[in-house]
């Protein structure tokens, strides 16, 4: 039994680790260069532009699920005004997350 123990001692060299944990942390930083980045810099982008167009009469979503209409929304201000069924909220611009049309062409 101890020549076994003996056996399976012997054979278990220490290691150093290398190079391998820096390889996999330079590959995470390159995945994250190149795909995370790039994909968060176009949404901010897409939501800035979707704000830039919000006018009065536009429909809305905002992050809370609030359904509204655009009631009042003024260039260089960073809220606006909405009104669902019989209330009116004062929200940020940037709560908006989806136009969902016109209020003027749905009264059409």
């Amino acid at each position: 039994m101890t020549s076994l123990l003996l056996f399976a001692q012997e054979g278990a060299a220490p290691q150093s680790p290398g190079l391998m944990p820096l390889f996999v942390l330079g590959m995470v930083v390159l995945f994250l260069m190149v795909v995370v980045f790039p994909a968060q810099r176009r949404q901010k982008k897409e939501q800035d532009k979707l704000v830039a167009t919000l006018k009065r009469g536009t429909k809305v979503l905002t992050n809370a699920g609030i359904v509204a209409t655009v009631v009042s929304a003024t260039d260089g201000e960073d809220e606006i005004v909405i009104r669902s069924e019989d209330t009116k909220l004062r929200i940020k611009r940037n709560v908006v997350v989806q136009v969902l049309g016109s209020d003027e062409a749905a009264k059409s």
